[in-house]
């Protein structure tokens, strides 16, 4: 796990795009939840940041640097932020973090993040541009 000794002053960036409670089902044999269950959430909240900032269909294209800090217990709320960083012809990039509302309790942890990177589609599927703002 990385470091987390700045994590206590860390404040979450971007919007809150989703917010989903990890339940019993989504565990791994050590009680903690699926890292791909986190990993999924993160996509939904990029898809929806992305599709706002395309004004349309997007796929996900790449994740690079995902990096797990802290584990998602059951329980906890999943708070996922998204800040889009990046805007090309076709494609956006969208750093991602997701943080969790622990259980019972007010405190809040950076449990991963990573960059996504996503592409905006027409209805064939093809890669179209990216409106500009």
């Amino acid at each position: 796990m990385a470091d987390t000794t700045q994590a206590a002053t860390e404040q979450p960036r971007g919007d809150l795009t989703v917010r989903q409670i990890a339940m019993p089902a989504d565990t791994n044999a050590n009680g903690d939840i699926f890292g791909g269950w986190v990993m999924s959430q993160m996509d939904q909240a990029g898809g929806i940041a992305g599709v706002e900032r395309a004004r349309g269909r997007v796929v996900t294209v790449a994740v690079d640097g995902m990096i797990f800090h802290r584990p998602v217990k059951v329980g906890d709320v999943l708070c996922v932020y998204t800040e889009v960083t990046a805007v090309g012809r076709t494609s956006m990039k969208i750093r991602i973090e997701a943080w969790a509302r622990r259980f019972r309790t007010e405190g809040r942890e950076k449990v991963t993040e990573a960059v996504f990177t996503f592409v905006a589609i027409d209805d064939e599927g093809r890669p179209r541009p990216v409106p500009t703002l």
